[in-house]
Order: C-alpha cells, then sequence, then structure tokens
C-alpha cells in the first residue's frame, strides 16, 4: 500500500516538473477572460462577497478542464448573469457591453479550444498562440462590425436592447451544440 502511495507521489512529482509554461499561460488566459466575462455581465451588486468566490471558483473550471463540459457551463453563467443584470435588476443593454461580453465569451471558447489540444507538456512556439489569437480577433472584429450594421439596419441600434435576441441567441447556441453532439454520438 506505501509503495501505490509514494509511486503515485513520484509520478505526480515527475508530471509537474513537466510542465510547460505556454499551456499554463493559456489555462490562466481562460481564467482571467471567462472571470472578466462574469465581471461584465453580472450585476455589479451581485459582485461582491461569497457571489464573487463562487464566480472565481467557476472561472477556474474551465481552465483546469477544457474538454470537458466547463467552457458551457461558464457560457450559460454568463448569459445567465447578462439576464440577471437587465432584467432582474434593470440595467439598460449598452452596445458596448453587449459586445464585450460576445468578445469574452468567444475568446474564452477558442482559448479553452486551444488548451484542450495542448498537453500540460507541450513545447508550443509563441508564434503558434499568437496566430491563434489574431484569428480569434479577426473573428472578433468582423463579428462586431456586422452586428453593428446589421443592427441599425434592423432599427434596434443604440441604448435599447431587446431580451427577445438575448433569449433567441441562447436557445440556438444551446441547440447547436444539442445537435452537435447528437451527431457526434451517431457516429
Amino acid at each position: 500500500m506505501i509503495d501505490v502511495v509514494t509511486g503515485r507521489a513520484r509520478a505526480a512529482k515527475n508530471a509537474v516538473a513537466r510542465v510547460s509554461v505556454a499551456p499554463l499561460l493559456v489555462r490562466a488566459g481562460i481564467f482571467v477572460i471567462v472571470f472578466a466575462g462574469f465581471a461584465l455581465a453580472f450585476p455589479a451588486e451581485v459582485l461582491s462577497g461569497r457571489p464573487l468566490l463562487l464566480l472565481a471558483v467557476a472561472a477556474l473550471l474551465p481552465a483546469f478542464g477544457p474538454r470537458r463540459i466547463w467552457a458551457t457551463f461558464t457560457a450559460l453563467v454568463t448569459v445567465g448573469g447578462w439576464l440577471l443584470a437587465t432584467d432582474g435588476y434593470g440595467r439598460p443593454v449598452a452596445l458596448w457591453r453587449l459586445l464585450a461580453v460576445a468578445a469574452l465569451l468567444y475568446l474564452g471558447h477558442t482559448l479553452c479550444a486551444l488548451a484542450a489540444l495542448l498537453p500540460y507538456d507541450a513545447v508550443v512556439d509563441p508564434e503558434l498562440i499568437t496566430r491563434w489569437l489574431l484569428r480569434a480577433a479577426a473573428v472578433l472584429l468582423g463579428s462586431a462590425v456586422l452586428g453593428v450594421v446589421l443592427l441599425q439596419a434592423a432599427g434596434m441600434g443604440g441604448d435599447s436592447g431587446y431580451q427577445w435576441v438575448t433569449l433567441l441567441g441562447l436557445v440556438v447556441a444551446v441547440g447547436t451544440a444539442g445537435l452537435l453532439g447528437w451527431l457526434l454520438r451517431r457516429r
């Protein structure tokens, strides 16, 4: 029994010694981005004390398990915080905040995808991470410009927001994730 415990301790020590910097930075980025999304989405009245600690723990989950359901979980918590702030606390929907929360949701998702590909002991060329982030920035810029143009064309721009658009987007996102999961299980 003691041999098993010392063997596991030795294996854990060796695994920690092999960890490289790049995967840790990507995972730290996941935590910072998810937590920033929480801070922007949730009302300021909620962001103190115990709820803040729970949100910090929730932001750690996708950093430690990017291949698991935690990225989706934290995205749903962020959208729930947005709905709580706008419906429950009456915060007006500001376009800058909406675009920032959407950008943070996308960045958290894409960094989780990158972290899922990188083992802890991977030796990564910094150019790979730079190209990944530049591609994400291009997607965000294009999405923001297209979103603002479409909002203005539909007459929904400015500070007036519609909750049904948020709920419809949430339903589409969850439905798409469910459909993709179902299709992958069918294989």
